[in-house]
C-alpha cells in the first residue's frame, strides 16, 4: 500500500510527495541528529533510502496536502534496517502522529522478516519502546565510525 488515511491526515511512502525544502529546513535547523546537513545530501539520502514515509495534512495524492512529518527507513530489505530522519513538525505534535507512523512502518510487509532493526534516540525512547525497540543486550559488541559526531 502506497498511502494510508487517518481522519484529516495521510502517510505515503511515495517519494513524490515529499517537500524536500521542509524535509531539509527541519533536519538542518531543528533536528539534533543533523544540524547544517546540506539540502543536497538530505536529498541523496532520500534518493537512495528503500522506503519514506511522509506524513501530511490532507491526502497526499489528492488536492491540497501539507507535510507535517517524515522517517526513512535505510534497508536491505531482507535482514538489517534502521530508522532515521524521524520527525512530526511542532506545530502537529501532540496529536498521535508519531504513533501512527510507527505503527505503519513497524507493520510493513517489507520489513517482516528483518533480524536487526535499529535506530539511535537521545529523547524518544518511550515511543520506540511500545513498538519492540529495546537497549542493545551488549553494547561491546556494537562499533562507529563518526565523521561528524552530532550526538
Amino acid at each position: 500500500m502506497d498511502i494510508w488515511i487517518n481522519k484529516e491526515f495521510s502517510i505515503s511512502t511515495n517519494k513524490e510527495y515529499l517537500d524536500i525544502d521542509l524535509i531539509h529546513n527541519y533536519l538542518s535547523q531543528e533536528a539534533y541528529w543533523s544540524k547544517g546537513i546540506l539540502k543536497e545530501t538530505v536529498i541523496k539520502a532520500i534518493e537512495n533510502t528503500a522506503l519514506c514515509f511522509g506524513v501530511y495534512k490532507g491526502v497526499a495524492n489528492e488536492g491540497e496536502f501539507e507535510q507535517v512529518g517524515f522517517a526513512r527507513v535505510i534497508t536491505d530489505l531482507a535482514t538489517y534496517a534502521y530508522l532515521g530522519d524521524v520527525f512530526i513538525v511542532p506545530n502537529y505534535r501532540s496529536l498521535g502522529l508519531s504513533k501512527w507512523l510507527m505503527e505503519i512502518i513497524i507493520n510493513q510487509t517489507e520489513l517482516q522478516n528483518i533480524r536487526r532493526f535499529m535506530l539511535v534516540t537521545k529523547d524518544a525512547h518511550t515511543l520506540y519502546n511500545k513498538f519492540g525497540f529495546k537497549q542493545i543486550n551488549d553494547p561491546k559488541l556494537y562499533m562507529q565510525k563518526v565523521k561528524n559526531n552530532t550526538l
